[in-house]
C-alpha cells in the first residue's frame, strides 16, 4: 500500500518537474497558460451548461498538454543531434502541427457554444 503511495507521489514530482521546465523554457506555454486563464473566466462568466464549461476548460488543458510533448519531441531531437536533417525538421513541424490542431479544435469549440448562446 506505501509502496503504491510512494510511485503516485514519485510521478506527480516527475510530471510537475517536466511541467516546469517547459515553463522556464518555452515562451509559448506562458502564453497558452495567459489565454486559458482567460478564457476560463470568460467560461466561468457566460451562462453555460456544465457540460459546456467542463469541455472548454479541457480544451485548454488539452492545448497545455499538447504543447509539453511538442517540447519533448523538440529535447529528444536536439539531444540526438543538432544538425539539420530533414526527419527532425518534419518530427519537429509535426509536434508543432499538434499544438495547432488542439487549439483550432478549442476555438471550434468555442464558436459553437457561444453561437449556441447566441441563438
Amino acid at each position: 500500500m506505501w509502496q503504491q503511495i510512494l510511485r503516485v507521489r514519485q510521478r506527480a514530482i516527475w510530471s510537475w518537474d517536466g511541467f516546469a521546465h517547459v515553463y522556464e523554457t518555452e515562451g509559448s506555454l506562458k502564453q497558452w497558460l495567459v489565454a486559458n486563464a482567460a478564457f476560463a473566466a470568460l467560461a466561468l462568466a457566460l451562462p453555460l451548461s456544465a457540460g459546456e464549461r467542463g469541455m472548454l476548460l479541457m480544451g485548454g488543458i488539452i492545448v497545455l498538454a499538447a504543447e509539453c510533448m511538442n517540447t519533448a519531441i523538440e529535447r529528444v531531437i536536439d539531444d540526438v543531434g543538432t544538425d539539420q536533417r530533414d526527419a527532425a525538421k518534419y518530427a519537429k513541424d509535426c509536434g508543432s502541427a499538434a499544438v495547432a490542431v488542439t487549439a483550432v479544435a478549442v476555438g471550434v469549440a468555442w464558436v459553437s457554444v457561444i453561437v449556441g448562446l447566441i441563438w
